[in-house]
């Protein structure tokens, strides 16, 4: 999937790789985040991603041009973690918003862990 922007000087493409890593980087930035994860499906463990697999734990869905994203992370023992994710929604949102002009529907997070 790639996304494609339309405007007076022409179209912009932009590759799904960049948008994971985009919002990847800004759930990072946020304070009580720990790491992000991956979640195997099948058995339900948790594979922890270093910052070089970040786009493992995000994943986008393109809805009537508008961004569906989703993130799987872990968050630090004793951190509210709906403060948490209230402030990964604001900053994925407007980070990916304004870097890449694509319009975000929705940011849906799953807290996969807690880590001391």
């Amino acid at each position: 999937m790639e996304c494609k922007i339309k405007n007076d000087l022409g179209t912009i493409y932009i590759a799904e790789d960049v948008m994971l890593k985009v919002v990847g980087y800004a759930a990072l930035e946020c304070y009580g985040i720990v790491a992000m994860c991956s979640k195997r499906a099948k058995d339900g463990l948790v594979e922890w991603l270093g910052r070089e697999n970040l786009s493992k734990g995000v994943s986008v869905r393109l809805v009537d041009d508008q961004l569906d994203v989703d993130l799987f992370i872990v968050v630090e023992y004793g951190i509210s973690v709906a403060e948490v994710c209230k402030t990964i929604v604001e900053v994925v949102r407007y980070k990916l918003e304004s870097m890449t002009g694509v319009k975000v529907r929705s940011v849906n997070i799953s807290v996969e862990g807690i880590r001391i």
